[in-house]
């Protein structure tokens, strides 16, 4: 039996069956990839195709004989969903698509994703990015987090959900896209350096205070 993260994939609760969710960075997706999630899913008798929180597809209840024949038919990478690395990147549409974008969320998401998916790290990370204020990447619950507004990006820290669910905390604010994917960089980097085994980043605050990350990583 393979074990979460072998080969890509996830158990389900029959303890028989896999899934798979393929890389589909800050969740966009063309009608051709879509056409090959679906053709995979009905050539290999997938129970379901699921809708994840992290912005992926996941082709659900696959045989274990079947698993690297669904990756060659697919041809992508597996989405970071289990282990100590960055786990995904939530985007928001931002000023791409959306009518309230006051920042190029989806841009930047991608950026991010393109630097950090599946790097590995002390804890699990989640990483997002929110066009404006209305927070719609759930920025209030990541690990790292960059919100939008109409001077420029604040930047969240130490969110998570779960069973003891935590709320990002304020950084610093009013900086430009190249100035906030800067201190993403000093913030992952510091998180690298400073938090013990399977630290999240609010657990790390919680225990050497934020000022102490603030000094850290935000330039004076």
């Amino acid at each position: 039996m393979l074990e979460d993260g072998d080969r890509g994939v996830i158990i389900q609760r029959d303890k028989q069956t896999y899934a798979v969710a393929p890389h589909l960075p800050c969740g966009v997706v063309s009608p051709e990839i879509l056409r090959k999630i679906a053709g995979v899913a009905e050539k290999f008798g997938a129970a379901a195709l699921k809708i994840t929180s992290a912005q992926r597809i996941a082709i659900v209840g696959l045989k274990e004989e079947d698993i690297d024949a669904v990756w060659a038919e697919l041809g992508m990478d597996p989405g970071a969903a289990v282990g100590l690395c960055v786990r995904s990147v939530k985007a928001c549409p931002g000023t791409t698509f959306c009518k309230r974008g006051v920042q190029d969320s989806l841009s930047v998401g991608m950026q991010l994703a393109d630097r950090y998916h599946g790097r590995a790290m002390p804890g699990k990370m989640k990483l997002g990015v929110s066009g404006c204020p209305n927070q719609c990447a759930e920025t209030c619950i990541k690990d790292v987090a960059l919100v939008g507004k109409p001077k420029g990006w604040t930047v969240l820290v130490g969110g998570n959900g779960g069973g003891r669910a935590r709320l990002s905390q304020k950084l610093t604010e009013d900086l430009s896209t190249e100035e906030a994917l800067e201190l993403v960089d000093r913030i992952v980097e510091f998180y690298r350096a400073n938090a013990k085994p399977r630290e999240r980043v609010g657990k790390m605050i919680d225990r050497i205070g934020l000022d102490a990350l603030r000094s850290g990583v935000v330039s004076q």
